[in-house]
């Protein structure tokens, strides 16, 4: 009886695909995608940003959610500080081009100053090594508007201009919250500007 137990738990678990996010000193895989900033939409290419400075690719759930809306809002409140660093903020996720047009638009989060990337295949998720699962059914947003989309784990990779990633943060590895993912980013730029 335990051998057959066994059995079924282990093909239960090789059918279940397991994703481990990259980590600092491997190549962060190129991506576009639709994105919008403040509101309106464009052509989002990791490489053209890469060409300007190091990056920051956040991932998270799902646009307005209690985790997500701090995080938008902390980035945005230190948008600034980023830029003097020479360095893009990118969010990615599930989210529609057209909720990420709000967002990126809406003054109590992303206000206009960076931009949000949708992701609703998590094709760029996963290529980063992240758990892309189905949210609970009849979920709904901070709005009361019910989201619809998978959510990707909450990490933010940070790339030097080579594309490396030289730092990763994980909320369920680094037990981190949403504006810590902001802080520690914001250092690890900040460290990767002083050596210039």
């Amino acid at each position: 009886m335990k051998r057959v137990l066994l059995v079924i738990a282990l093909s239960v678990l090789i059918g279940v695909p397991t994703f481990a996010a990259l980590k600092a000193g491997e190549k962060g895989p190129d991506f576009s995608a639709k994105a919008s900033l403040a509101g309106k939409e464009f052509d989002f290419s990791l490489k053209s940003a890469l060409a300007k400075g190091p990056v920051v690719v956040y991932f998270y759930p799902s646009a307005y959610t209690q985790g997500c809306n701090i995080e938008a809002h902390t980035f945005s409140e230190n948008s600034e500080k980023f830029a003097a660093a020479k360095a893009t903020i990118i969010g990615v996720s599930g989210d529609s081009i057209t909720r990420l047009n709000a967002f990126s638009a809406d003054p109590a989060y992303c206000a206009g100053k960076f931009p949000v990337a949708s992701d609703p295949d998590g094709r760029i998720s996963k290529s980063y090594g992240l758990n892309v699962n189905k949210g609970p059914a009849g979920f709904k947003d901070s709005r009361g508007v019910e989201i619809d989309h998978d959510f990707t784990e909450r990490t933010t990779f940070v790339l030097d201009r080579d594309g490396k990633i030289v730092a990763t943060l994980s909320s369920a590895e680094d037990k981190i919250s949403p504006a810590q993912h902001v802080e520690k980013s914001l250092e690890v730029v900040q460290q990767l500007a002083a050596k210039k």
